[in-house]
């Protein structure tokens, strides 16, 4: 029933989430940072924080022309199924 419950809320919390991702204070880019990486455009860059609540925060980056990054994705899971 636990893990039922858990599911519910991840699923309705992915559901939510609608248009472009917006960083999370422990995001690569919050607070309007601009991160410029020796990387090939293209690249994608993932990023991993504990957020509010103890949940996981799993990010996707991808890298511009100009070297900045991109929020491209953005999720979030319990921490226990983090190993």
């Amino acid at each position: 029933m636990k893990y039922a419950l858990l599911a519910v809320l991840f699923a309705l919390s992915a559901c939510a989430s609608a248009g472009d991702p917006q960083p999370l204070p422990g995001s690569l880019t919050y607070g309007g940072k601009v991160l410029r990486l020796p990387y090939r455009p293209g690249t994608v860059v993932k990023n991993t924080f504990l957020g509010d609540f103890g949940y996981r925060v799993f990010e996707t980056y991808v890298v511009q022309p100009d070297g900045t990054l991109k929020l491209t994705s953005q999720s979030t899971g319990p921490d226990f199924l983090w190993q």
